[in-house]
């Protein structure tokens, strides 16, 4: 890669490595676009994104992005079935009113989608709920109660447990610490979460 690679943030990392070159990408709730022009500049993606923040809007197209604004919540209606080889909800699920329907049209536009989300069961956030009793406030979840962007905390269990209850293929899950992979016991251990999620073939 041309970019420095240590440099990149680490969920970054992964998820570049995770999407073959010269994919077609769809970023949904792409904030600035920082993931987005490293998928398209190191990657080559064909790479598309979707935000409702203008500020964030202006800033993506500064970047050279193509940039949607648009509420996913409304689903993706403008979009064809299988649209896109990646369809990319990284830190996004937990900020959206309609989760489910999100997850819904991303396995419909695209061939896969990769997850990512902060996970509120690792033990940083079980600490500070059981002995302080308060919000947890930790790296993944760096928001106070009263101006956090998170309208739904789940954990890395939730989301495979929501996966095998829909019948939705969970492919390949990543999962991260405070600074590097974590590998055993990542619902106590890991701060987020990252998934590739298909819907299963029912041929």
């Amino acid at each position: 890669m041309n970019t420095k690679y240590n440099s990149i943030r680490l969920d970054y990392r992964i998820i570049l490595d995770l999407i073959p070159e010269g994919s077609s990408v769809l970023d949904l709730g792409c904030g600035t676009g920082e993931l987005l022009y490293l998928l398209i500049k190191e990657k080559k993606v064909k790479g598309q994104g979707i935000e409702i923040d203008e500020k964030a809007i202006y800033m993506c197209v500064e970047k050279g992005l193509s940039v949607l604004h648009w509420d996913l919540d409304s689903g993706l209606s403008e979009y064809k079935d299988k649209s896109f080889d990646y369809v990319i909800l990284n830190q996004t699920i937990q900020e959206l009113k309609k989760p489910e329907i999100v997850l819904k049209e991303s396995l419909r536009v695209g061939r896969k989608a990769i997850v990512s989300f902060p996970n509120f069961a690792c033990y940083q956030a079980r600490f500070q709920i059981f002995f302080k009793g308060r919000t947890p406030v930790t790296p993944s979840l760096p928001y106070r109660w009263y101006d956090t962007p998170n309208l739904h905390f789940l954990s890395i269990s939730d989301f495979i447990e929501y996966c095998r209850e829909r019948d939705i293929e969970i492919e390949k899950a990543l999962f991260i610490g405070k600074s590097k992979r974590v590998i055993l016991f990542p619902n106590l251990l890991s701060q987020v979460g990252i998934f590739i999620i298909r819907n299963r073939d029912k041929s």
